[in-house]
């Protein structure tokens, strides 16, 4: 191992510094370490660690933290600069005031002649330093070359670590064209990131088609000005867009053998319903997944009449078992916003340009409030609506295209892991969507607290990976496996984020960064705030009236 002793960095820069320069220009004109090894991805460099003092008082925030995890530093090749990332620290037992560090190397840029900073920087590494080459810290003036944007549509989000000023920006059709993930524990600030991000698109396009799943009603706060709000009081979701598998899902409660006769049951009698409409007539050949109006009263009909058919040898019980499902649905209040008789009518065209915000008359976004769907069927309708996204864009390949964005919050409810899976149309469609949505102009958003929970699948089809602080050791783990090698240094602190912090990587940054988010407006936040016990069990008054409030509303299921 070199011998740290025998570099004297304060020498080696002095011929870079003015007699008259200034302690800043000093600082990010010295070494501050020398270059051990070089491999493909990284490299070892020895830091010194009396340079890595006198950086630290240093009034340039990103040459103060020059040489320490997660910091930046850049090496000479030639007439060009390397920028590379800080790994991990660790002391040098052969040297009293050496460092040894690895580092990930992140891209290059050119060194302007005058100033000595980085400019014209790309990702990627054409040209290597040799062993001996000579470590220098970043300066901030560097990072805003390095983070500004290379003039394509990008939105801002938040201040790079450590500067107070380099405005943090994600490209719009790198980071939507190829699905991203926004990750962290509860209580991370993560739907307010959300929103934020949402927000920043919707302002940088109006005329968008973002549909966003939201299972537990935070988001309709954030968006009630820029956005349609849809929960069960308004979403009026036709039972029959349905296909054949989310029937089965919806009607059918037994398995084994006997879900196989229940199946091909209903099969016959939803084909015979659908075949009953005029539409049908018209259209010639129909299955039984073709989204085609019927009434749930011919369904079961037609039920009653096959039962009838049946000889006394032949059991009647799976009929039964369809037609009792299928009477407790019409006649349960709760599902009155799918299962209702006032939605027989052909309502296919104004329920997706609704949804899908087409046209959106300045509100891009819609929000599908699934908190008051019943348990039983929400993954069910969070299924139709997703593969309505995706029929939409197969079917409407000849048509100029319409980008579509899917958002969906606690993902890993709906795109679980294999020991979690229960083969669900959701888990399938949502799957499908990440492997091959891009094709079709169709984007996906995974927000989750658990990824380790999530499909792996999924998560390594999204592009660019947003994460903030996870406690977890196996979401931590799942996390770094899933994100690129140069991102190692920056994965290491992701159990320190502070709140409303994040790491980004992938497509939608030129580098991996460390961001604070910004401040969002009081009325642009989700209502997710955790309620404040010493606060609220301060005063009391109104209690009995409150109970007898919610009572009703429980009663009424509404």
């Amino acid at each position: 191992m070199t011998d740290m002793g025998s570099h004297d960095f304060a020498a080696a820069g002095k011929a870079a510094a003015s007699d008259d320069a200034d302690q800043a220009i000093d600082n990010a004109r010295l070494p501050v370490g020398v270059v051990l090894e070089i491999s493909g991805a990284g490299s070892q460099i020895a830091l010194d660690l009396q340079r890595l003092n006198e950086c630290m008082d240093d009034d340039d925030r990103s040459v103060a933290l020059a040489g320490q995890v997660g910091s930046q530093i850049k090496i000479r090749v030639g007439n060009a600069w390397l920028l590379a990332n800080v790994r991990d620290q660790r002391k040098d037992r052969r040297n009293e005031s050496g460092i040894i560090a690895h580092i990930d190397f992140l891209g290059e840029g050119s060194e302007e002649v005058l100033t000595g900073r980085i400019h014209g920087f790309k990702r990627g590494v054409t040209r290597y330093p040799v062993p001996g080459a000579m470590v220098y810290p970043a300066t901030t003036r560097d990072l805003e070359q390095i983070y500004a944007s290379d003039g394509r549509a990008n939105i801002t989000i938040g201040t790079v670590f450590p500067t107070k000023g380099i405005r943090a920006g994600l490209y719009i059709d790198a980071l939507l064209g190829k699905h991203f993930a926004l990750l962290g524990s509860t209580g991370t600030g993560k739907s307010t990131s959300a929103a934020l991000i949402l927000h920043r698109i919707c302002e940088a396009a109006p005329e968008g088609h973002i549909v966003m799943i939201d299972p537990h009603g935070e988001y309709s706060a954030a968006f009630r000005q820029t956005g349609q709000i849809l929960d069960v009081s308004n979403l009026q979701m036709p039972y029959w867009l349905m296909n054949f598998e989310e029937h089965c899902e919806v009607l059918l409660t037994s398995d084994g053998n006997e879900r196989q006769v229940d199946m091909d049951i209903l099969a016959k009698c939803l084909l015979h319903a659908r075949g009953k409409n005029r539409l049908a007539e018209t259209m010639g050949k129909i299955t039984v997944d073709s989204p085609i109006p019927y009434l749930l009263s011919d369904l079961s009909t037609k039920l009653q009449d096959e039962m009838g058919k049946l000889d006394k040898a032949t059991s009647s019980a799976p009929y039964m078992r369809i037609k009792g499902k299928l009477d407790e649905i019409k006649n349960d209040p709760r599902y009155q916003f799918m299962f209702s008789g006032m939605l027989v009518g052909d309502t296919m065209g104004n329920f997706i340009s609704k949804v899908f915000r087409m046209p959106g008359n300045g509100k891009p976004i819609s929000i599908i409030d699934v908190s008051g769907v019943p348990s039983d069927i929400t993954s069910t309708v969070v299924a139709v609506l997703s593969r309505l996204v995706f029929d939409f864009a197969i079917w409407g390949r000849e048509e100029a295209t319409r980008p579509i964005l899917l958002v969906c919050e606690e993902a890993h409810r709906y795109v679980p892991n294999e020991k979690n899976s229960d083969g669900s149309s959701v888990a399938k469609i949502l799957s499908r969507i990440a492997k091959e949505g891009r094709k079709y102009g169709i984007s996906l958003g995974l927000i989750t607290q658990r990824p380790s929970d999530l499909a792996e699948g999924v998560l390594s089809q999204c592009g660019t990976i947003i994460s903030m602080r996870l406690n977890n050791d196996r979401d931590q783990a799942f996390v770094k496996a899933a994100m690129p090698e140069g991102a190692r240094g920056f994965l290491d602190s992701i159990p320190a984020l502070r709140n409303r912090e994040c790491i980004i990587c992938g497509e939608g940054v030129a580098i991996p960064i460390r961001v604070n988010f910004d401040t969002l407006e009081e009325h642009k936040r989700p209502a997710s705030e955790d309620p404040s016990f010493s606060a609220l069990w301060q005063s009391g008054g109104g209690e009995e009236e409150l109970v007898e409030r919610v009572v009703l509303r429980w009663r009424s299921q509404g």
